[in-house]
């Protein structure tokens, strides 16, 4: 140890130092969500760069960050936990350090004015979270000082580990993991800042649906017609509940009430039906029956007129 520091870990000890620290988490059963770099890009979508662009842009990270860089790219940084204005994060130095990071919430009126910026240009908040946005929209969302990225200002971090920088290697690590974080959970970044990112996109549906609405005096009546176009508009039709219309009622010839139609049809179909149900019917009224079949006796008052007959006429 030299002044108070540790000797330097080599970028090889230091990943296997990560891995098997991760072997040993994963075993206690802790959740932990370590920083993994494929490649030298460090964040690929537009909300990682314009986080990693936002802390480059400000000298006050200039001296330490490189070095950062090279700390996230090896692994070095074992778990990172973002909640609303708040980072933890477990870096890998040549021991394992605790390093957090408050941003502080974007004001209300800063926010508002974001919001207005930017609306009725977001579409929907998938285009949103993926960076779909057009160049105005992305020029108000990343303005210096007035954006949504925060400002040194309203940065604060802690690190456990001997160094006496205000800005060490370890938080730099962190700073540009948030970045390679927010390519795969963009809405992190409105949760950093206690933001709701569904008021970019209602602000913008409001204003569409004030514009849609006509002016006052704008809408003509009836009159106004009449007089421009020169003719006659009729007056609008009451709105009349027309009634339900009753089944038509059958008069009858005989004695008794009218019954209605459909009473009439249903008791006709029931009729056959009573008839098949009463078996064998008697003989109809009025008519005797007769025996011995449909053959004829024959007429005793005819005369024979056989040969026999007329000879002894």
């Amino acid at each position: 140890m030299y002044y108070g520091f540790k000797p330097y870990v080599p970028v090889a000890e230091r990943k296997r130092r990560a891995e098997r620290a991760a072997a040993r988490a994963e075993k206690s059963g802790s959740q932990r969500s370590p920083v993994r770099i494929e490649g030298r890009a460090i964040a690929a979508t537009f909300w990682g760069k314009a986080w990693c662009d936002n802390i480059e842009r400000y000298s006050d990270f200039s001296n330490r960050l490189p070095r950062g860089r090279t700390y996230v790219r090896s692994g070095a940084v074992c778990d990172l936990q973002i909640a609303p204005g708040e980072v933890k994060a477990q870096v890998m130095g040549s021991r394992m350090y605790t390093v957090k990071v408050g941003i502080a919430a974007i004001p209300k009126p800063r926010w508002g004015a974001v919001c207005r910026s930017c609306s009725g240009e977001i579409d929907s908040l998938v285009e949103l979270l993926q960076g779909r946005l057009s160049k105005s929209v992305m020029e108000h969302i990343c303005r210096r000082e007035t954006g949504l990225f925060p400002a040194p200002r309203e940065i604060a971090f802690t690190c456990t580990c001997p160094d006496w920088a205000s800005l060490c290697k370890h938080v730099a690590a962190v700073l540009y993991g948030i970045g390679a974080r927010l390519d795969h959970r963009p809405a992190l970044l409105f949760a950093l800042r206690k933001v709701d990112e569904n008021d970019l996109i209602g602000t913008a549906s409001a204003n569409l649906q004030l514009a849609a609405r006509p002016a006052a005096g704008k809408v003509l009546d009836g009159a106004g017609l009449s007089e421009i176009f020169g003719i006659d508009l009729a007056e609008p039709l009451p709105n009349v509940t027309p009634e339900r219309a009753k089944p038509p009622v059958k008069q009858r010839s005989g004695r008794g009430p009218a019954v209605p139609a459909r009473q009439e049809q249903a008791a006709h179909k029931a009729a056959p039906a009573a008839k098949r149900g009463s078996g064998k019917q008697g003989p109809r009224p009025g008519k005797k029956k007769t025996g011995g079949g449909s053959r004829r006796a024959p007429d005793a008052t005819k005369r024979s007129t056989s040969p026999a007959a007329r000879s002894r006429r």
